[in-house]
């Protein structure tokens, strides 16, 4: 053991493994939870402005282009949840201070960076992925605030993974939900100038997140500083950091990345066909990967629990209690899945009609919803997988099935049946499913192999 003897550190690898799981798991289930529900709730209140469907295009649009640069997010995670919460279970707890400072000076350095890069080249970007008239004209706007505080995003995250890595979960969970609170309440200020505001319209969901992230981050140093978490941080920490220890953080991610970013890719081409059949469809296809997402996120919530979960047991030396840990994961998060995909397929019209009164855009989101349905328990079965490796810091394989996933099993297909075969829009709803199922039994099967369990980081 090493460092900060004063606080009693919390051991979550002894006792019963599926309560572990949860009890690691759901506090950041429920963060995420409020995370997407916030997203939900951006969606309604723009939706509710005059643009309507071209508002949602607009967010659909930008978020899409988001999610490339949110891959660079990738570049420190992966790295810094492995390490964070490997020298947690190791009990070097002055080493794992160090690391939460180099994840968040890390974040701040390629958060600002993408931010300019983005902020200046979002009107090519949206153009790119088929944005055009109202919709482009609001995404641009939407898009340039949105960078602006593209830096105190990625860091805000890092808060919120060092807390999970350093067994805080709760902390890390109760700022998330506050955050979002703080959103949902701006948002409606902002957007529609109540007491008095300027009425920003769709710019003013990008000011309140913005801001919000802001004083989330905040937050969240106080909280580490003042002694609060498991682990202390200090202006000057026993072990200094160094480019080194940080480039060890970032080669970790890489691979991460690479898989993140051609993903994100994918979703870029996918967008301008999916475009191609009217901004109804657009943003019907929006609210449909919202939900879609709503359901990803709560087994996303799961798996961040699960990748400092198992960072503790194999830095603790358990490899057979992390073996099992990973296969009581992957069956909750299908069974979590199963109850979702039956909940989503009987209430998605309900759900649809909240957003939109045009009867054929709510019928696009329908269709979609209820073709996605069957493959969710397959895509709780990946994100388990998923979380798993990255847990211990082996991204290579993540990597590689995201890339085949995105490019081999989306966009060749959806572009083969869209643009060769003539099928239409329900055909990328297929592709989409189905290309869960196959990516998920083949990354089943890699698993079994075990080399995640003999990984040093």
């Amino acid at each position: 053991m090493s460092g900060q003897p004063e606080k009693l550190h919390v051991d979550y690898t002894e006792g019963s493994i599926i309560g572990s799981i949860l009890k690691m798991g759901l506090p950041s289930m429920f963060g995420f939870l409020a995370q997407h529900i916030y997203g939900m709730v951006d969606t309604y209140w723009v939706a509710q402005l005059s643009a309507k469907e071209s508002g949602v295009a607009a967010i659909t649009f930008f978020g899409n282009i988001l999610w490339f640069f949110f891959a660079a997010n990738q570049l420190v995670g992966p790295g810094s949840v492995a390490i964070i919460s490997r020298r947690y279970g190791e009990k070097a707890y002055d080493a794992t201070e160090k690391a939460i400072k180099e994840s968040i000076t890390l974040k701040l350095f390629f958060g600002g960076v993408f931010g300019i890069v983005g902020f200046f080249c979002v009107e090519y970007m949206l153009r790119l992925v088929g944005a055009k008239g109202e919709a482009l004209v609001l995404g641009i706007s939407y898009g340039r605030v949105m960078f602006l505080g593209l830096s105190v995003m990625y860091a805000t995250y890092t808060i919120f993974t060092a807390m999970r890595s350093v067994a805080n979960p709760k902390m890390a969970m109760n700022l998330m939900i506050g955050s979002n609170i703080l959103n949902l309440v701006l948002d409606p200020f902002f957007i529609f100038g109540w007491w008095g505001l300027p009425a920003w319209g769709i710019v003013g969901a990008a000011y309140a997140s913005v801001l919000s992230y802001s004083i989330t981050f905040m937050i969240g140093l106080v909280l580490f500083y003042t002694g609060r978490s498991n682990v202390k941080l200090h202006l000057s920490g026993k072990e200094s950091m160094s480019i080194s220890s940080m480039w060890k953080i970032v080669k970790i991610g890489v691979p991460a990345w690479l898989g993140d970013m051609s993903f994100s890719g994918s979703r870029l081409v996918i967008t301008p066909l999916v475009a191609a059949f009217g901004t109804s469809v657009v943003a019907a296809y929006g609210v449909a990967m919202q939900v879609f997402g709503f359901g990803i996120m709560l087994l996303v919530g799961i798996g961040l629990g699960l990748s400092s979960l198992i960072g503790h047991n194999l830095g603790g030396n358990k490899v057979a209690r992390a073996r099992k840990t990973g296969d009581q994961s992957i069956m909750l998060g299908v069974g979590m899945m199963i109850a979702f995909g039956a909940l989503i397929y009987l209430f998605c019209g309900w759900f649809m009609g909240l957003f939109f009164d045009n009867p054929e855009t709510v019928a696009q989101g329908v269709a979609i919803l209820r073709t996605f349905a069957f493959s969710f328990p397959f895509f709780g079965a990946f994100i388990m997988l998923e979380e798993i490796h990255m847990g211990v810091g082996l991204n290579t394989p993540v990597m590689i099935v995201t890339i085949i996933q995105g490019w081999g099993l989306q966009v060749l297909p959806v572009l083969l049946l869209t643009q060769i075969g003539g099928f239409d829009q329900y055909a990328i709803w297929w592709v989409l499913a189905l290309s869960g199922v196959v990516s998920s039994i083949g990354f089943y099967f890699y698993y079994r192999r075990g080399r995640w369990l003999g990984v040093k980081v």
